[in-house]
């Protein structure tokens, strides 16, 4: 939802350059949401699932940092200033997803790694 408000706000504002980010984003958004709904993930099993939302959140939180310092610092009108605002706070947002979703990431891989592989067996 905030990626779709922010989009809202640069097409709006004389930073429209910036529009395509915030788009992006609210659309793989999107599709991650109907993947996780359908059960997607659990009958693609070509894709780790949690490492795509990890990256697809590390990814977020810097270009909204990004064009969010340029929207605020070089564009004078409302709607910009608005934008890089909601930026900050997707900035925010994304950073607290991608340290929860880093946890939970390293937890499964540790209990991965400690589980002994299927072709070994211990004598």
């Amino acid at each position: 939802v905030l990626s779709f408000i922010i989009f809202i706000c640069y097409i709006a504002s004389l930073a429209a350059s910036f529009m395509m980010a915030p788009l992006l984003e609210f659309l793989l958004a999107l599709f991650l949401f109907f993947a996780y709904a359908s059960k997607l993930n659990e009958k693609f099993k070509g894709l780790y699932w949690p490492l795509a939302d990890f990256l697809r959140c590390v990814t977020a939180a810097i270009i909204y940092f990004a064009i969010s310092i340029a929207a605020v610092s070089k564009y004078n009108d409302g709607a910009s200033k608005a934008a890089g605002v909601f930026g900050f706070i997707a900035t925010i947002v994304f950073a607290i997803d991608f340290y929860i979703t880093f946890n939970d990431l390293v937890t499964v891989l540790k209990q991965g790694t400690a589980d002994p592989p299927e072709g070994r067996k211990s004598e």
